[in-house]
């Protein structure tokens, strides 16, 4: 396995990126939208926030480059920016089970 060197440009990346899992709300928009794209009410619905709230994190995830809009006539989406994304998050679902294995053990869990 090959590991690339990290020049300051990915440490500046992988910075925004945990700045974006470091707030819960922002971490739940980001694991929401693994699973398809999705309406900023709905995501706000979703993770019992308001709207104002949701379209600030909606703001601050587009500033990290993590997800993108999507003009729908009058409405936009939401949607994560790259493919890769959806299993880089799966794999740190699972790298939090490792860490943390009582966050999710009932037969309800969909995190492993």
């Amino acid at each position: 396995m090959s590991t690339a060197t990290a020049t300051l440009s990915h440490t500046a990346a992988l910075s925004r990126l945990g700045h974006a899992l470091g707030d819960p709300t922002r971490a739940g928009i980001l694991l929401a939208l693994r699973e398809a794209p999705a309406y900023p009410s709905d995501l706000a619905d979703r993770l019992a926030v308001s709207r104002q709230v949701m379209s600030n994190q909606l703001a601050c995830l587009r500033g990290c480059g993590l997800v993108e809009a999507l003009s729908e006539g009058r409405r936009t989406a939401y949607r994560l920016a790259d493919e890769h994304l959806a299993p880089a998050l799966d794999e740190l679902l699972r790298v939090v089970l490792f860490v943390e294995p009582d966050c999710c053990d009932g037969p309800g869990c969909v995190c492993a």
